[in-house]
């Protein structure tokens, strides 16, 4: 077995003192970008690896952020949380740090999950997403005052660390791309769940429609619980059953948007001859449904890579002020859409 590669040797082959090999390797901003990144190049090209037992030690950190994340079932595809894991672990890594998984099993809240791991202190900051207003975990963490930033924000104004997509925004552009082709009769396909995002992009429709002022603009909503796949079908089924059903359905997420398709395909209805559907995510199967779904991307990747600089740059700096981001949705145009019939 090869002899294990010292920080000391690190530090000489980098030539820099030692201390500042490992804030380099911590990814301390007063460590200048060229020096980190060529003592991160030289730690892969020796195999050094930090001891993480004397780390915790001296500077009290595990070097690990954590997400919880909850067991759905077989059967629950989540392409959101794929691309945003995936986005979370690059940044994080460029930042010197790991991400640490737990699940919550079927019979354990996230709330319960989080709460272990803040008592046990296995991470030194925690990712959310998916918030709820009035959300027990951010208030929990900062009771508790611990590092985190979230994916999504409060109708309340709470002093924490976010990064949001303009949702509101997104909605208000749907709704007009799609009045201005014609289209009166809208539906909205949303989740039961009082969620930030269902609040904003809800909200975003409705104020589009109270701004264009137009009295033959109908709007039917349909709610389902959010993991529920067989009861938004139901939903949307009885939807297009109607004799007056919507020309144009604007789902909360891709997800239901192509559930809107399916049903709309079984029920002798032509997507979008018949009837114009918009969904929010862009997740990888939108592009490869038939035909494409048109869309919003939030980049999803982007956004947690940029969470994950939030985040660390909190770790190190706690008495800063809690950054927080507002991102603009691309719309996506793709075959989905098309005047009214």
């Amino acid at each position: 077995m090869s002899k294990r590669c010292t920080l000391k040797e690190l530090a000489g082959a980098a030539e820099v003192s030692v201390a500042t090999a490992s804030r380099a390797l911590a990814g301390y901003s007063d460590v200048a970008v060229g020096t980190r990144e060529r003592v991160r190049q030289l730690a892969r090209e020796m195999g050094y690896a930090p001891n993480m037992a004397g780390r915790m030690l001296v500077s009290g950190r595990t070097g690990f952020v954590g997400l919880v994340l909850p067991v759905r079932g077989p059967d629950f595809v989540d392409s959101f949380l794929g691309d945003f894991v995936t986005g979370l672990g690059e940044g994080l890594v460029a930042e010197g740090c790991d991400l640490f998984i737990a699940a919550a099993s079927k019979d354990q809240t996230e709330l319960e999950v989080l709460q272990h791991l803040v008592r046990a202190g296995r991470a030194d900051g925690f990712v959310l997403t998916r918030i709820a207003d009035g959300d027990p975990r951010v208030r929990f963490l900062i009771d508790q005052r611990v590092p985190f930033t979230t994916h999504g924000r409060m109708a309340a104004e709470e002093s924490f660390s976010w990064l949001d997509t303009d949702g509101a925004g997104a909605f208000a552009t749907a709704f007009r791309l799609l009045h201005d082709l014609g289209h009166r009769r809208f539906g909205i396909i949303s989740i039961a769940e009082q969620m930030g995002f269902r609040r904003d992009r809800e909200a975003g429709l409705r104020g589009a429609i109270a701004a264009a002022d137009d009295p033959a603009v109908i709007l039917t909503e349909t709610h389902a619980p959010r993991f529920d796949t067989a009861a938004h079908r139901h939903a949307i089924r009885e939807l297009l059953s109607r004799p007056d059903r919507p020309t144009a359905l604007i789902a909360l997420f891709d997800e239901l948007g192509l559930i809107a398709m399916q049903e709309a395909n079984a029920l002798g209805l032509s997507v979008p001859q018949d009837l114009s559907v918009i969904g929010f995510d862009n997740v990888p199967a939108a592009g490869f449904a038939m035909p494409g779904l048109t869309t919003f991307d939030q980049a999803t990747r982007d956004s947690a890579r940029q969470i994950a600089a939030m985040l660390t740059a909190q770790i190190r700096s706690p008495a800063e002020a809690p950054a927080t981001t507002l991102r603009q949705a691309v719309l996506i145009e793709r075959a989905s859409h098309g005047p009214a019939p």
